[in-house]
């Protein structure tokens, strides 16, 4: 069959390619400049780009959902919720603490506003409106853990709360994803005002201070709400280098150094509408407590250690849960006259005598009708001597009861009498009662415990009557040394015990220059006061005492009775 004419035309302009025969040379194969297919697969390799980030984002964001269900807030680490208690003097002064951390929980209702602003202002101005994490932050902490870089700051509150009361302070790309995923969370979960209160309370101030309770009472010595716009802004820029600002206001540098961080705080206060013009303007730097604090802290401790278990009693729990209990109790103890005491005991310290004789001081004054001990010196070093004279120390009488003798005694005093050796407390509780007319109080050193702001126990006076009026009379005269009627002539003392001059009467046991003890006590209608001295020495046998003769140099029957008037016109200056 032969081909149409129009398959020839065609044939001639088109011609056919045969196939290259097995024993011709081949052609190279046509190379494609990479540019060339790389733009022509562009939009394909794009395509898969985008797919995978996709799927990465949604990996990612259904790991972080996932993480983020699976995320339990925890309890706060025991150490941040232990408390301690804190004891105060009758006038609501700083006494000391007890426990292992000092930390008082506190409403943030009793926290001022200003305080509040302050601290939000210095450490996370955004704190009420953020979700918890700062992405930039949180970023920058990132590198640094990644690059081995300096700690990075700039937490949200809700963070550093999570960091100081959650979690543990190591140093991991998993640790502060986790604390990311908790503050997010707990900023879902909790208002602001319950996560701040939690940071006010856990977060460290420096002085050993942790929460804004201690903080207050170991720099400026005040409650937290009576914290001044100053002193509310002073602490807030302490926070950011709490070991460094402790030492405000007793090094210079470093208070220099607060004060400029302190007026930044009082800057971003006023921009920030947490204070006025007129506020910031009159905000003056305040004064800081003296760090470290003073030698009478050790002494105190002989108060505390009275207080501690008298207050555990009353309570019906043991001394360590009292301590990590969060207590606050308010003692009978007049702090002032105690300090006035200590340091007229260490005036007027006898002399040293050979043998290694050691003079023990004892001083108890106690409020007559009520019991309330207003002063206690029952040692000169606590660190040394942790034993208290006043309250346990056994005292050889000698005449010092004769003025109760041939007189009918009943209740706690039925005894006193037969007692040899009474401790100085106990002698002063009788002499207190004598004063109220034979009503006898029970001593006592607490007046009220508080815990979170809630008053749990309130002292009552425990009085009952030890002496009829007539043994009060007998036993007042007898102990006027300016009465020259002898036993039973009452006019005199009690002439001298209306007019506040308050006579003493001083005996002991031993004579001449064999003092062994020297007692001198005096009584009104306010104080009944008894200072004891006794000596000791060592004993034969290691870590032992024996009784001593008192040094004669100062005679210690003019060193009692000079003793007793000095601290008795302290206390009547400060009635």
């Amino acid at each position: 069959m032969k081909p149409s004419p129009a398959v020839g035309r065609f044939r001639h302009r088109f011609p056919v390619r045969h196939p290259r025969r097995a024993s011709g040379r081949s052609r190279a194969p046509v190379r494609v400049p990479l540019r060339v297919r790389l733009r022509r697969s562009r939009g394909r390799w794009l395509r898969r780009l985008f797919v995978a980030l996709l799927a990465l984002v949604a990996v990612l964001c259904g790991a972080v959902v996932v993480a983020y269900r699976l995320t339990d807030i925890p309890e706060p680490h025991p150490e941040t919720v232990v408390q301690s208690t804190v004891f105060l003097d009758a006038e609501g002064s700083y006494l000391g603490r007890r426990g292992p951390v000092d930390r008082q929980e506190v409403p943030l209702s009793q926290v001022p506003r200003h305080v509040q602003d302050a601290v939000i202002a210095a450490e996370n101005r955004s704190f009420r409106t953020d979700t918890g994490v700062s992405p930039r932050a949180l970023t920058r902490a990132v590198w640094a853990t990644v690059s081995g870089g300096a700690p990075q700051g700039g937490s949200t509150i809700t963070q550093q709360y999570v960091k100081n009361a959650l979690l543990s302070p190591e140093r991991s790309l998993a640790r502060k994803a986790r604390e990311a995923l908790i503050a997010v969370k707990l900023d879902r979960t909790r208002s602001k005002d319950e996560i701040l209160e939690g940071y006010l309370n856990t977060v460290y101030f420096g002085r050993g201070a942790a929460g804004i309770q201690a903080a207050a009472r170991n720099y400026f010595d005040v409650a937290p709400q009576d914290l001044t716009v100053s002193q509310g802004a002073a602490l807030a820029a302490i926070v950011n280098i709490p070991s460094y600002y402790e030492k405000a206001g007793s090094d210079p540098k470093v208070t220099a150094t607060l004060r400029d961080r302190w007026e930044w705080v009082l800057d971003a206060m006023e921009a920030g509408g947490g204070i006025t013009g007129e506020q910031r303007a009159a905000a003056r730097f305040p004064a800081f407590r003296f760090y470290p604090p003073g030698g009478t802290e050790g002494q105190r401790q002989y108060l505390i250690d009275v207080a501690a278990k008298e207050a555990a009693d009353r309570l019906g729990i043991t001394g360590d849960e009292l301590a990590r209990g969060g207590y606050t109790v308010h003692t009978t103890f007049d702090l002032a006259l105690q300090d006035a005491t200590a340091e007229l005991v260490k005036d007027r310290a006898a002399g040293p005598d050979g043998g290694g004789v050691r003079v023990h001081t004892a001083v108890v004054g106690i409020e007559p009708g009520d019991g309330a001990v207003r002063v206690l010196y029952g040692g000169a070093d606590y660190a040394r001597q942790p034993f208290n004279d006043a309250v346990s120390g056994a005292v050889e009488a000698g005449s010092v009861l004769d003025p109760f003798q041939g007189v009918r005694l009943g209740g706690p005093l039925s005894g006193l009498r037969g007692s040899t050796a009474p401790t100085p407390l106990r002698l002063a509780s009788a002499y207190a009662a004598v004063a109220a007319d034979g009503v006898y109080a029970t001593p006592r050193t607490v007046a009220r415990i508080t815990r979170e702001g809630r008053t749990v126990h309130t002292a009552r006076p425990e009085r009952r009557r030890v002496l009829d009026e007539k043994g009060v009379l007998a036993v007042t005269a007898r102990t006027d040394p300016r009465q020259d009627g002898g036993p039973g002539a009452p006019g005199a003392a009690v002439a001298a015990r209306r007019d506040g001059t308050g006579a003493f009467l001083t005996a002991g046991a031993g004579g001449g220059i064999t003092r062994r003890t020297v007692w001198s006590t005096g009584h009104d209608s306010r104080l009944a006061l008894t200072v004891a001295l006794f000596a000791d020495r060592p004993g034969e046998k290691k870590n032992t005492t024996v009784p001593a003769q008192l040094p004669n140099d100062p005679p210690p029957t003019d060193r009692a009775e000079l003793l007793a008037a000095r601290i008795w016109q302290v206390a009547k200056d400060r009635a």
